[in-house]
């Protein structure tokens, strides 16, 4: 007999099925990759640009140099349809994973180090902020969508929190994102050179100023900015009030969650509810539990926060190619003056309790 024969009668057809890649899979991950490369090609190499530039103006945060440099090209010059696929990822997915490693620049040992009186004040800042900000909203017509990120962003962390509320809710147009994203980054940069003014002329010592620039400063980029100009003692509590701010982004992301599910109820069954805990939330905790443990090397935080700047500027960027100056005309002056209140009700209140606090 034949023993080629024999091997082929008694090779069972599922042993090839088993080793054969699916042609179909393949392909698929092929016309994906395919289809995003051109855009995050265009993004990696704005980051770099961002990142050196802000080597050169150290004070300017590098997530605002990325969104204005996005704004800059998509208004100068018409970009091809081909990059808008990686430009989505960028904005959506890399943002998320921005917002995890986010988590490893809080440690809980700093921030209970404020002592009770203070973490009450920074509960009361971020919840203050974004009721009030979203009551004022709703008076003065904002949608709900809108004030609920522009509340979000000015009372917790800025963009980032921006970017968690539009995760959780999938804010269906995507120029409200934008817009929120780009009040931050206005109001933000005038508070810089506001607050240590500002603190001088009220008399406030270094550590109350490095407090109130944490307690009311958007951007933690922007604090450290603000901080730096008040002194080094002012910086470093100014940093940890900032991280104390961004540690509520868990629980406030939690409740809109929860409030997101509840007003699905009854809706189609086929819409996607959100999860009580977006993923990328949890994530968020458990880097920050995880370094709160001191088990992370230095050098690999560094590489991570390195990473966490790339992702975020990444993300900024291709929001910021979003950016048409002709449909920001139409936005109109309510978020403009939404953002105006939201800044001082936020700043107001992390100085009445930090005067109160001592």
């Amino acid at each position: 007999m034949d023993t080629t024969e024999t091997t082929k009668t008694t090779n069972p057809p599922e042993a090839t099925a088993i080793t054969t890649p699916a042609p179909g899979a393949t392909k698929a991950s092929y016309r994906r990759l395919h289809a995003v490369a051109p855009g995050l090609s265009v993004c990696a190499i704005a980051v770099l640009a961002a990142l050196a530039i802000g080597r050169l103006i150290p004070t300017v945060s590098v997530l605002l140099i990325a969104i204005v440099l996005g704004a800059v090209l998509r208004n100068l010059i018409r970009l091809p349809a081909v990059l808008d696929p990686g430009f989505k990822v960028a904005a959506k997915t890399l943002l998320r994973a921005g917002v995890v490693l986010l988590g490893l620049q809080l440690l809980l040992g700093d921030i209970l180090g404020l002592g009770a009186g203070m973490i009450l004040v920074v509960v009361g800042i971020v919840g203050i902020g974004i009721l009030g900000t979203l009551l004022l909203g709703k008076w003065m017509g904002i949608t709900p969508t809108q004030r609920l990120l522009i509340a979000c962003g000015f009372s917790i962390c800025g963009a980032a929190a921006v970017a968690a509320v539009d995760g959780v809710i999938e804010t269906e147009d995507e120029q409200e994102v934008i817009t929120a994203i780009a009040l931050v980054v206005i109001f933000g940069t005038l508070m810089i050179p506001f607050i240590p003014f500002a603190a001088g002329l009220l008399g406030l010592s270094g550590q109350q100023g490095g407090m109130w620039a944490g307690g009311s400063i958007h951007e933690i980029a922007q604090v450290v900015a603000a901080g730096g100009a008040l002194g080094g003692a002012a910086l470093g509590v100014a940093v940890i009030v900032k991280l104390a701010r961004i540690l509520m982004l868990a629980p406030v992301m939690a409740v809109i969650s929860i409030r997101r599910r509840r007003s699905m109820s009854g809706t189609d069954s086929t819409l996607r509810r959100p999860p009580v805990m977006p993923l990328f939330v949890l994530g968020f905790i458990v880097l920050m539990l995880i370094r709160s443990t001191g088990i992370i090397p230095g050098a690999v935080l560094d590489v991570a926060q390195v990473g966490q700047t790339a992702l975020l500027a990444a993300a900024m960027f291709a929001l910021g190619t979003g950016v048409h100056l002709k449909s920001l005309r139409t936005v109109g002056l309510k978020p403009f003056a939404l953002a105006a209140a939201s800044t001082v009700l936020v700043a107001g209140t992390s100085l009445i309790g930090i005067l109160l606090v001592g």
